[in-house]
């Protein structure tokens, strides 16, 4: 299905359900049903357009801005113009009613928690698909909505840290991998052993984990339980699986830092830059292939699994 289309003809619709539809008499309580249908598709079809080409922040602070400008136009001139007698025009009404929940939404998820749901299984064993999680957007500091830029600087980013990002190619598309690399740090991965800055990262054999990948073929994997900077966390590798396919590996922003061979890659962070890798080292599309995370993609620390409807289990568990 085309979406585009049916968000196009919603917003088209919306206007014309409430131009065909009767005035509200004035003993009427509520809008006519065609205004209201109206209304809601106006609102549904511009909302699915603009996410189209801009993040949901963004598409948020538009909403807010166009209900806020027309509750304030209302408050100090409109107001003023109408007769006691007079009932307030129907855009007027659900502005009104619109702008302090989104603002509230808004304020909520451009400043302290967002919401995500896992899509793949590049984070397993410690997110799965289907774990709905919570995502700090206080960790890293204060940040310009829609920009993104640090205004108030909280905490620095750690290593071993699980965040959510812009995926670099496409900013609107969110990831979740695991920051292994800060900037100047020099990572490498070879022979499927993680190195950073000359030290191998600690890791320790800890059974076996099998899956069901897109419930298709069933994964068997080798669990490790890795160490860095003090965080203990469990990874995924496959035997017989190079540490890196090199056709999938791109052209990237400072792809100068990084030399590949068969045995695997090193990579020396940028300046403003991180370096991520999922914990299902053979399922996980990450900086190995499209290089480094600029500091203003990042979202924030991914903190908590709070649905699971599969896997109940699973909720309230801390992220790791």
């Amino acid at each position: 299905m085309n979406w585009l289309w049916v968000f196009a003809i919603l917003t088209v619709l919306g206007p014309i359900l409430i131009a065909v539809s009767g005035k509200r008499q004035p003993t009427d309580k509520d809008q006519p049903i065609g205004v209201q249908t109206g209304y809601l598709c106006l609102v549904l079809g511009g909302f699915g357009l603009l996410s189209q080409w801009m993040s949901f922040t963004a598409v948020m602070l538009v909403f807010v801005l166009v209900t806020g400008v027309v509750t304030g136009l209302n408050r100090f001139v409109l107001a003023k113009r109408r007769s006691p007698e007079q009932l307030q025009p129907h855009f007027v009404e659900y502005a009104r009613s619109f702008f302090p929940v989104i603002l509230v939404v808004f304020l909520l998820r451009a400043f302290l928690v967002e919401p995500f749901q896992i899509p793949s299984s590049s984070m397993r064993p410690g997110l799965v698909v289907g774990d709905f999680i919570l995502v700090n957007k206080f960790t890293y500091g204060i940040r310009v909505p829609v920009l993104n830029n640090v205004l108030i600087e909280v905490n620095k980013v750690k290593r071993g840290d699980v965040v959510v990002f812009g995926f670099p190619p496409n900013p609107q598309v969110n990831f979740i991998k695991r920051v292994v690399g800060l900037p100047g740090d020099v990572v490498e991965y070879r022979d499927k052993t993680l190195i950073i800055n000359g030290e191998r990262v600690k890791d320790v054999a800890d059974g076996t984990y099998d899956y069901l990948e897109q419930g298709l073929a069933m994964v068997h994997s080798r669990q490790y339980r890795e160490t860095i900077d003090g965080r203990s966390y469990q990874v995924l590798k496959v035997e017989g699986m190079p540490p890196v396919f090199m056709p999938q590996v791109a052209e990237f922003p400072f792809r100068e830092n990084c030399r590949y061979n068969e045995e695997g890659f090193s990579c020396k962070v940028p300046a403003g830059h991180y370096f991520t890798i999922g914990d299902n080292r053979d399922n996980s599309h990450d900086g190995r292939y499209w290089g480094f995370v600029p500091d203003q993609l990042l979202v924030g620390e991914a903190f908590f699994i709070w649905m699971n409807f599969s896997e109940p289990s699973r909720i309230g568990t801390r992220i790791h």
